[in-house]
């Protein structure tokens, strides 16, 4: 058995830590300047529409993708025409909707035949939405996918994730640790999801919420698991039962801010070890060598699929189906909620004027 972890972000390397202590307050200064800015309503626009904001604290890898999906989801069901915007990582200049959330949430929403759901993917997305709606989108609302920081856009409903294994109290802010913001800022959203229930010991979700309670007493605290409800052969165009999977020869590959929980869940499917791992940072493009590394592997170790993420695969189009040695499978991700789902859903829908508050 190999494992590959190359092109994962760590921690500083220990020759960087005192010029990362030197700019960390600087870091927190910056932060806390923003944000009394932002409190005042100083460089805030307030849209005609109502908007929804899905953020975290930390650097990635929360669930935000699949909670978006989520929302946009009871959006639809209740007759609404949302927006989904974001900051657009990992696409390529002048190639408009090119990210991978973004190729992630047409494939998913066009898969359920729901007619597909306007995106906007830029950094400037204040812009991007005017001149979507300038352009007679017909939308209703917008959903700002990683929007917590970006407070540019006045929201009517704050949605923080907190990985639930990954706890910001336990964190520091950039570039010591991985937080964005320090976990007082969970103070200013209106409800807090801790994912990942699945990956936390027994209690630690309740120790959680006590934390998130002190320091965020209004907002509604839900929490969910992150749980694999099926297999998509990519290769072949059919499904298949997650239990397909078990005792397999398994190449799994991801670029994406979790890995941890994505390889967990791998081998748990499996039930046994992968035969190999690859992993590149969060949004890699995963460029030919690195789909050569992937085939290579596959080939050379005679494995029986390639594992990789919905987002993952978004990005391989363009490789040719006849090069995968093996079937090429990727989960089918869904948010269990252990509790507060139909008090979120609520929330959503009082945001957009579908049910009275």
């Amino acid at each position: 058995m190999t494992e590959s972890r190359t092109g994962v972000r760590g921690p500083v390397p220990p020759l960087l830590r005192p010029l990362a202590g030197l700019a960390a307050p600087v870091y927190r200064w910056e932060i806390g300047r923003r944000n009394r800015a932002f409190d005042a309503g100083r460089g805030v626009t307030r849209l005609d529409l109502p908007v929804i904001s899905v953020g975290n604290l930390s650097a990635g890898g929360t669930g935000k993708t699949p909670m978006v999906a989520r929302i946009v989801a009871w959006l639809l069901e209740a007759g609404v025409r949302p927006c989904i915007a974001m900051r657009g990582y990992g696409a390529p200049p002048g190639r408009g909707f090119e990210s991978d959330e973004a190729r992630e949430y047409r494939a998913r929403f066009d898969a359920a035949g729901e007619g597909g759901v306007a995106l906007v993917a830029q950094p400037d997305r204040l812009a991007g939405i005017r001149t979507l709606v300038a352009g007679g989108a017909g939308v209703d609302c917008v959903v700002l996918d990683d929007g917590f920081q970006h407070r540019r856009i006045a929201r009517d409903l704050d949605i923080v994730l907190v990985h639930g294994a990954k706890s910001p109290f336990a964190d520091r802010l950039l570039p010591l640790g991985w937080l964005r913001e320090g976990p007082s800022s969970l103070g200013r959203a209106d409800a807090v999801v801790v994912t990942h229930a699945e990956r936390v010991a027994a209690g630690g979700i309740e120790i959680l919420r006590e934390r998130i309670r002190a320091v965020a007493p209004g907002a509604l605290i839900a929490v969910c698991r992150h749980a694999w409800s099926g297999l998509n052969r990519r290769t072949e165009g059919r499904d298949e039962r997650v239990s397909w999977l078990r005792g397999r020869r398994v190449v799994a590959a991801c670029g994406i801010g979790d890995p941890e929980a994505f390889l967990d869940a791998a081998r748990g499917a499996v039930e046994g070890e992968l035969c190999e791992t690859i992993v590149r940072r969060d949004h890699d493009a995963f460029a030919d060598r690195t789909v050569e590394e992937i085939v290579r592997a596959a080939r050379t170790l005679r494995a029986d699929a390639v594992l990789m993420t919905e987002k993952d695969w978004a990005k391989l189009a363009r490789v040719e189906m006849a090069r995968w040695p093996c079937p090429v499978v990727s989960p089918v991700l869904e948010l269990e909620f252990d509790s507060g789902e139909e008090d979120l859903r609520t929330r959503v829908l009082e945001a957009v004027g579908r049910v009275r508050g």
